[in-house]
C-alpha cells in the first residue's frame, strides 16, 4: 500500500533545518558579541573593581551594592572594549591572532549604530556609578574607559612602545571607582596600593604577550616594545616591572597586614619572578607565554587574598 504524506510532514525537515540554522546563527553572533565585550577582561576588571571597595571598606561592600558596582564597571568595560575591537577593525586584519574577530572578519558590519551602542555602555556604566556610589566612582569609571579607548587604543598603541605603560591606568581607575564607593575612600592607603599594582601588573601582562606574538604586532606595524627594543630587552623589562610590581604587592601586604593575603599573594608574585627570570633566560614563545600565564595568576592570587580576608578571614 501506497503511503501518502501530508504536504505539512514532507516540508518539516526542511523547516526544522532552517530552524537550526537559525539557532545556530544566534549562537555565532552570541559569541562573537561576547568576544567584542572581552568578557574576560572585563571581569577582571571589575572584580579589581571590588577588590578596589572591599581594601578602602575593610569589609566587603552588602550585596546589592557589590552588583551594583559590577554591573557599572562592566557595562563601561564591555564598551570600551567594543570601541577597541571597531577602531581596530583594519588592524585586526593584519594580525593572525586577531583577524577572525567580528568586524575585522566582517561578522558584524562597522555601522554607525556601533559607536553609538558602546558608547551609551560606557555612559550607562558611569551614571549607575555616579547615582549609586557618588561622583568621584561614576567619574572613576567614565576615566578608566575613556584611558582605554581614548589615551591607549586611539592615541598611544600605534605611537609609542609606551602605550601598555600608560593604558594600564584602566586598571587603576577601576579599583578606585570601587573604593569610591566609600565616599572618599579612594584616598586610602591599600586602595591607592592596590591601584599601584593594576597599574603595574598591565605592562607585565602584555609586554609578555607581546614577546610571544612580537611578528605578528611586526607584521602590523605596531610599536611594541619587543618590536622596538628586540625581545631580550623586552624580557628585561618585563623582569624590571615584574619586580616593581611584587615590591607593589608587598606594599599592599604591608598596610593590610593579613596572613592570609600574604599567602596567596607571595605565592603568585614568586611563581611570576621565577617565569619572569626564564624569560629573560630564553625570551622565546613558550616561555612568554608560561609568563604571560603566570601573570593572571599573580593577580587571581592576589585579588582572591583581599576577598578571603574579608570574607573568611
Amino acid at each position: 500500500m501506497e503511503i501518502q504524506l501530508k504536504s505539512a510532514d514532507r516540508v518539516q525537515p526542511g523547516v526544522a533545518a532552517g530552524n537550526r540554522s537559525v539557532l545556530l546563527e544566534t549562537a555565532a553572533n552570541a559569541r562573537a558579541l561576547i568576544a567584542v565585550f572581552k568578557l574576560r577582561i572585563g571581569i577582571s576588571i571589575a572584580l579589581s573593581a571590588l577588590g578596589g571597595s572591599v581594601v578602602a571598606g575593610h569589609a566587603g561592600p552588602a550585596f546589592g551594592q557589590a552588583w551594583l558596582l559590577l554591573t557599572a564597571v562592566l557595562l563601561a568595560s564591555f564598551g570600551a572594549a567594543g570601541f577597541n575591537h571597531y577602531l581596530e577593525r583594519d588592524l585586526d586584519r593584519r594580525m593572525c591572532r586577531t583577524r577572525r574577530r567580528p568586524f575585522a572578519s566582517g561578522r558584524f558590519g562597522a555601522g554607525a549604530a556601533w559607536p553609538l551602542l558602546f558608547a551609551l555602555m560606557i555612559g550607562t556604566g558611569s551614571a549607575l556609578a555616579g547615582h549609586a556610589f557618588g561622583l568621584a566612582s561614576g567619574l572613576f569609571v567614565l576615566a578608566g574607559a575613556l584611558t582605554y579607548v581614548v589615551v591607549y587604543t586611539a592615541w598611544l598603541k600605534p605611537l609609542s612602545d609606551w602605550n601598555i605603560v600608560i593604558g594600564g591606568a584602566a586598571g587603576s581607575f577601576a579599583v578606585l571607582a570601587g573604593a569610591a564607593v566609600h565616599g572618599g575612600g579612594w584616598l586610602d592607603p591599600a586602595a591607592l596600593w592596590l591601584a599601584l599594582v593594576l597599574l603595574l601588573w598591565t605592562p607585565s601582562h602584555f609586554w609578555a604577550l607581546s614577546i610571544a606574538l612580537v611578528e605578528d604586532y611586526r607584521a602590523a606595524g605596531l610599536p611594541m616594545l619587543p618590536v622596538t627594543r628586540g625581545v631580550a630587552t623586552a624580557a628585561r623589562w618585563t623582569m624590571a616591572n615584574s619586580v616593581l610590581l611584587v615590591l607593589a604587592a608587598v606594599g599592599l601586604g604591608w598596610v593590610l597586614e593579613s596572613p592570609l593575603f600574604w599567602l596567596l599573594s607571595l605565592t603568585g608574585s614568586a611563581w611570576l619572578l621565577v617565569t619572569g627570570l626564564d624569560l629573560v633566560r630564553s625570551p622565546t614563545r613558550p616561555v612568554a607565554m608560561t609568563a604571560f600565564f603566570a601573570s593572571l595568576i599573580q593577580l587571581g592570587l592576589l585579588l582572591a587574598g583581599l576577598f578571603v580576608n574579608v570574607w573568611v578571614g
